[in-house]
């Protein structure tokens, strides 16, 4: 895609998943790719391939719950590049379980990350950006940032607190010439099922009752970027999550009967 070629980029949860796909992806467009990783070995084995393949990548050790490690990233790629043109503020976690088997411990970790990291992300290059006149925030979000999400209620708490952060800041950001777009994917495959503890649920039998096939995470790059490309508020796909998206917004009658099908089978599977 021309439209990344020459860009400074930064991507967050680069290291695996949807991260790393969105890296190759933007490194074969010609982008100037920071690879950021809580993973530090991992980004630096996305940044060496990139560059193997004739890309610019560089690697960099970051945990974004720290506020100061993700504004000390953004002083650094400022003052190296003179620009920052895209963050993808892409990396998350996931827990799995129902409420009531549920630790606050599990609640701060999934907001430290998927919330505050994302935050942290969104504000330090806001700034910059302003300044510059220029530039696209891109917050990962999910579906279950659109709907509702039982058995998964921290995450999709904070996916739907991506998708209003990223929405209401796209709004007071337009006329300063900042970007912002949230990306709202359903099923992909990456690691997050296998790095997530499942509190008295079986991973395997929850993976089993999932009613569609899960997207490859370079599909999902290709898709998101298009989506980035047109400057887009939502990137929602597959296909069926447009579809659940619409009805829902139509009303939350038409998608109850799947809910209500998801809470009897996932609480089929669960143990004490």
């Amino acid at each position: 895609m021309d439209n990344f070629k020459d860009k400074i980029a930064i991507v967050t949860g680069g290291a695996s998943g949807i991260g790393q796909a969105l890296c190759e992806a933007l490194g074969a467009s010609g982008a100037c790719l920071i690879v950021a990783d809580v993973n530090g070995e991992g980004a630096q084995q996305v940044a060496a391939q990139i560059r193997a393949q004739g890309g610019s990548a560089e690697a960099f050790a970051l945990d974004v719950t720290s506020a100061e490690d993700v504004q000390r990233l953004l002083r650094e790629t400022v003052a190296q590049h003179g620009r920052l043109d895209l963050i993808f503020n892409n990396a998350g976690v996931a827990v799995g379980g129902e409420v009531r088997d549920l630790s606050l411990a599990d609640w701060r970790r999934i907001v430290d990350v998927n919330l505050m990291g994302v935050i942290y992300g969104t504000t330090a290059a806001y700034e910059v950006m302003v300044k510059q006149g220029f530039g696209h925030i891109v917050n990962t979000a999910s579906l279950a940032g659109l709907l509702p999400a039982p058995f998964m209620v921290p995450y999709s708490a904070t996916k739907h607190a991506v998708v209003g952060l990223s929405k209401s800041l796209r709004a007071e950001a337009a006329d300063l010439g900042v970007k912002v777009t949230a990306i709202c994917p359903g099923y992909i495959q990456t690691n997050i099922f296998d790095a997530s503890p499942w509190h008295k649920l079986a991973k395997d039998d929850i993976l089993a009752k999932i009613p569609f096939k899960l997207l490859d995470a370079k599909d999902a790059a290709r898709l998101i970027l298009r989506g980035v490309a047109r400057n887009k508020a939502l990137v929602i796909f597959p296909g069926y999550a447009r579809i659940f998206w619409f009805l829902s917004r139509l009303s939350a009658r038409l998608i109850a009967p799947l809910e209500r099908k998801t809470i009897k089978d996932f609480r089929a599977s669960r143990h004490e």
